[in-house]
């Protein structure tokens, strides 16, 4: 037994601080790994008499993490989260090349978002799927706000997650509730990214945000997606304008617009969806 809910949190804290290193390997890795998968798809229906190219193993384990500039072999004791950056003080051990400051600040963002969910709801069944949502939905918004791409291999299990949640009693959703959501969720980009390309003649937006928006209605039901559609509208809104004004956009003017629906559910889940309502005043 735990000795009280201040430890709990802090155990939770440090648990998400090592799930945090792990995430950055995600972050990093996991749309690489679909890349050269689409690759060598691609490539076998070109040409299906060619013998499979061999290529070095590649996924959420190995090779171990390197340099980029030196190809420094990261060792343990360089990899502790938070630590290891202060400690090199944010620069590679052999080359001091700079570090990213992201890899730090996920783990951190990790741990706190652990710590606050463990506080609230204690070391239980619904906390320990809250802090799988969190660490999902911090996956998703980096990903997609590098690359514009939110994987199937998150959004699809955030779902199903949400249900069988939702069945368990593991979140205050009702089932039925939660099937409607990710119904909806569904539906309703879907139907945006329609009317939007019948007057444009141009997509808005991805397949995959609208599986994302299934999976927060699953987690949150469908009285949620107001308020999150609501919250990442203005959010995307009010970012968007601002790299615009500092020459900040990526060519073509894009701004994913997952990351502020990932940002928008981190809202729903630790304040509830009625807090966003009143946070844009209404």
């Amino acid at each position: 037994m735990l000795v009280s809910p201040g430890f709990d949190a802090a155990l939770a804290a440090v648990l998400g601080l090592l799930l945090g290193s792990f995430l950055n390997v995600v972050i990093h890795r996991l749309p690489q790994m679909l890349e050269r998968q689409w690759a060598a798809e691609c490539a076998s229906l070109s040409d299906s008499t060619a013998a499979p190219v061999e290529s070095p193993a590649f996924n959420l384990l190995v090779p171990r993490s390197r340099c980029p500039q030196c190809g420094h072999l990261i060792r343990w004791y360089e990899n502790i989260p938070v630590l290891s950056y202060l400690a090199l003080r944010g620069k590679c051990a052999a080359c001091a090349a700079p570090i990213s400051v992201r890899y730090p600040l996920v783990e951190a963002g990790t741990a706190a978002l652990f710590f606050l969910i463990v506080w609230r709801w204690g070391f239980t069944p619904q906390a320990l799927a809250l802090c799988g949502l969190a660490a999902a939905l911090l996956a998703l918004a980096l990903i997609d706000w590098d690359t514009t791409l939110l994987p199937d291999d998150i959004t699809l299990p955030l779902v199903w997650a949400g249900l069988i949640a939702a069945a368990l009693g593991w979140s205050d959703v009702l089932l039925t509730n939660a099937l409607w959501g990710a119904i909806a969720g569904y539906l309703s980009l879907w139907g945006v990214y329609q009317a939007f390309k019948l007057l444009t003649g141009k997509e808005g937006m991805g397949y995959r945000d609208f599986k994302l928006l299934a999976g927060l209605g699953a987690w949150f039901g469908w009285q949620a997606l107001i308020p999150i559609i609501l919250m990442a509208s203005v959010l995307g809104a009010v970012i968007g304008l601002g790299m615009k004004f500092t020459s900040g956009l990526r060519e073509g003017g894009y701004v994913p617009f997952g990351p502020f629906l990932a940002g928008a559910g981190l809202t729903a889940m630790i304040f509830g969806p009625e807090a966003i309502l009143r946070v844009i005043g209404l």
